[in-house]
């Protein structure tokens, strides 16, 4: 056993069962839609109070297993852990609009951070039962099978799904929206950033690009992208953890020509 086991892989089985047990929580919340409010953070940027609930669920469970390790969250749970530990980053509910709207397409977002590196990324989305996971250096699997990166090479036969948020200017999104069609892709937006990723790293989507995502949107979905044989952004390579960064994804037949298309200013690629 190498010297990162320790971290990976006992980090990722506590991963996956916190998370199926959270998007539990999530999804009976879910349909039971008298049983929260409907917020907004901002403009378009929706919260519940499910969210808060989630996140402090795992952040209570994730402190009792691993009490040296730092924590942050999208809802403003966090801890400082020991000097050379790892920093767990969450989305308790990625995909709020969609939730709250009674879309069933969302889900929890977990990763280990260690560096630079995404140690662990696990994604389930409670609705459809299914858990995608990764570690570093083991692969990537949706409900216990290997799953791997499509193996398209032209964005003219090519899916691409772009993110938009409010803290991008509307030019910003229109322009890159209108590039990725323009180079021929089909594009598309499901309202939820991290499952993206994780249909990018099943094949299930060509590529996925953001002018600007948070890490607890992205880093658990960045892992699995890798791990499945595809191409992601270093979104680490700067402040991405504190202050997100941009992010392309894609199947690695397409990373010289998504990278071109995109074009985002300050991409770590």
């Amino acid at each position: 056993m190498t010297a990162e086991a320790p971290v990976s892989v006992h980090r990722l089985l506590a991963a996956k069962a916190l998370a199926r047990e959270a998007g539990q929580i999530a999804k009976r919340r879910f349909l039971d839609r008298s049983s929260f409010t409907v917020g907004f953070k901002g403009p378009q940027d929706y919260l519940t109070e499910v969210d808060g609930e989630v996140e402090r669920f795992i952040a209570t469970r994730l402190h009792a297993a691993f009490a040296d390790d730092g924590f942050i969250g999208e809802e403003g749970e966090g801890r400082v852990g020991k000097a050379g530990a790892p920093i767990w980053v969450v989305d308790p509910i990625d995909g709020t609009s969609n939730f709250a709207r009674g879309a069933p397409h969302f889900c929890v977002s977990i990763a280990a951070v260690l560096g630079r590196q995404v140690e662990v990324g696990v994604i389930y989305d409670p609705m459809v039962d299914e858990l995608f996971a990764a570690r570093r250096g083991g692969g990537a699997t949706l409900n216990g099978v290997a799953i791997r990166a499509a193996t398209t090479s032209d964005l003219k036969t090519a899916i691409v799904e772009i993110g938009w948020n409010m803290r991008s200017a509307r030019d910003a999104f229109l322009g890159l929206m209108g590039r990725v069609v323009e180079a021929g892709a089909a594009v598309t937006r499901g309202g939820s950033g991290a499952l993206a990723l994780a249909y990018v790293a099943s094949g299930r989507r060509d590529g996925y690009c953001e002018n600007h995502m948070n890490a607890w949107d992205c880093l658990a979905g960045v892992a699995l992208v890798r791990e499945a044989g595809g191409y992601v952004s270093d979104f680490l390579a700067g402040d991405g953890l504190r202050r997100g960064a941009p992010i392309v994804a894609c199947a690695p037949g397409l990373e010289d020509a998504l990278i071109a298309t995109a074009a985002i200013p300050g991409l770590a690629s």
